[in-house]
């Protein structure tokens, strides 16, 4: 399925049911009265975050969603029947604008979470309520209300704990398929992944975590060059990134860091709340370099960025060094959760260890 994080659609709740006029007619009973019965209420719209999906896309199919009217009241005092509330699932994460203002109206989050988002019109009245001392036989009722019609917006943020970060081709697609069950599309150019992708991470019982990889930044993205930047949202909620930078011996030292120092400008640029977030530097492709010239060649370029966070060395082609990234990021992320005893302190650079998986 195509991946959509945007979309705009129209919502339509019911309108009130009518008020009924009506008499009692029965034999033996000369003053019947008045009789007529209220209308029914007519269905909302409601949003529904829902954990089983992550895109957009059916949005681009149906666009509008419409709640039952409700019946008219009818005679014996019978309340007319109230409309069906319309319930509109979307994936947990995504927020809800008025189109036409921009108006925030909600963010969904939790799966199973409801936003109204359009009234249903309200319930006529029956002559029957309008019956008084000096009125016995009230002719008059009243028309239900129409139900809310809105035009909205729909933005989706992955839900994610973990987000890579890195520039085409950083191997940051081939680290998610060594660490989940997620299967981007892996090959040998730059802009192989067109759109996020998630993968839960799972280290045993009760242990795992959601990353997720968003297509690679290149200079200029924030003017809108590439497709990164206009991912970026999706690594808004997520606790901690990872930067992954190819350790190619082939590419120049200082292509590296002006790599690096590119990404750095460009996600300050799209915010500075997200280029202030923790970020962890991943070495990838760790076995096109035998050991010896591996560890210098990371000593160096850490040097080099003067990096002074977390640094790990890994190989999403062969899975060395992953288990230890991914036992570290699950020590931060409950330490970031408030279960640590200190989830001030982040962990100490980690020193990369061939014989570790």
């Amino acid at each position: 399925m195509r991946f959509v994080d945007e979309a705009i659609i129209t919502v339509q709740a019911g309108n009130g049911g009518n008020g009924c006029v009506s008499f009692r007619r029965e034999k033996f009973i000369p003053l019947g009265g008045p009789d007529g019965g209220d209308g029914g209420d007519g269905g909302s719209v409601y949003l529904e975050a829902d954990g089983n999906t992550n895109t957009l896309a059916d949005f681009r199919v149906q666009r509008t969603f419409r709640a039952e009217h409700g019946a008219s009241g009818g005679g014996s005092q019978c309340t007319g029947r109230s409309g069906e509330d319309c319930v509109v699932p979307v994936p947990a994460g995504t927020l809800i604008y008025e189109a036409d203002t921009d108006e925030l109206l909600g963010d969904l989050v939790t799966p199973g979470q409801r936003l109204k988002v359009a009234q249903g019109g309200f319930h006529g009245l029956g002559n029957l309520r309008f019956k008084s001392s000096i009125n016995r036989s009230p002719r008059q009722s009243t028309e239900g209300s129409p139900g809310e019609m809105r035009r909205l917006r729909l933005e989706l943020k992955l839900l994610a704990d973990v987000g890579l970060l890195g520039l085409p081709n950083a191997g940051k697609s081939t680290l998610l398929r060594a660490v989940s069950a997620a299967r981007p599309k892996v090959a040998d150019y730059p802009f192989t992944t067109l759109h996020p992708h998630l993968g839960v991470v799972s280290l045993g019982l009760n242990r795992s975590f959601v990353m997720a990889d968003i297509p690679g930044l290149i200079e200029g993205a924030a003017e809108g060059a590439g497709l990164g930047l206009r991912f970026l949202r999706h690594l808004q909620r997520t606790r901690l990134l990872l930067q992954v930078v190819d350790v190619d011996p082939a590419a120049a030292e200082e292509d590296v860091v002006r790599g690096v120092r590119t990404l750095d400008a460009e996600l300050a640029g799209y915010s500075e709340e997200l280029a202030g977030r923790e970020r962890w530097l991943v070495f990838n492709k760790a076995d096109l370099l035998p050991e010896p010239d591996r560890v210098a060649r990371v000593a160096a370029l850490t040097r080099a960025l003067g990096w002074s966070g977390p640094v790990f060395v890994v190989s999403g082609a062969t899975g060395c060094g992953v288990g230890a990234l991914c036992d570290a990021l699950f020590q931060r992320l409950q330490a970031l959760k408030g279960e640590s005893t200190d989830p001030e302190s982040p962990p100490a650079p980690v020193p990369y260890d061939p014989t570790r998986s």
